[in-house]
């Protein structure tokens, strides 16, 4: 990696894997925003940090899902992907049906693979 860390946002709702995530991503070199167990979390870390370069959004957070923070990074350019347990587009919000998704579980170096992947599109702030 770099001095400094490309910034991932991670929203996920479930505790034990929010943390595992965390520290996976923290191993990989990144510096991790959150984790943000809902939208409004998600929204307020979004609107308060400056410099996130792309996130990992869970579909579904409790009783809510997470297409209002995918409006939200799509509005300001950020590169996402979804990481969800459920499968097939219809899961997906229907405006980002077309972005990256990761099946969970999912191996560590997947994620690894998916994140270069990610900041590396047209539209990241920074190529790895």
């Amino acid at each position: 990696m770099t001095e400094n860390p490309a910034k991932i946002l991670v929203v996920e709702d479930e505790g034990l894997v929010a943390m595992a995530l965390q520290q996976l991503l923290v191993s990989f070199g990144y510096d991790v925003v959150g984790p943000a167990p809902s939208t409004r979390k998600a929204l307020m870390l979004l609107a308060g940090e400056t410099g996130i370069e792309g996130a990992l959004l869970d579909v579904n957070l409790g009783d809510e899902r997470v297409d209002p923070v995918a409006e939200a990074l799509a509005a300001a350019s950020i590169p996402f992907l979804f990481a969800t347990a459920y499968t097939g587009p219809a899961a997906l919000p229907p405006a980002f049906r077309d972005r990256p998704v990761l099946n969970k579980p999912y191996p560590p170096e997947r994620l690894r693979q998916a994140l270069v992947q990610l900041l590396d599109r047209p539209g990241a702030a920074r190529a790895r």
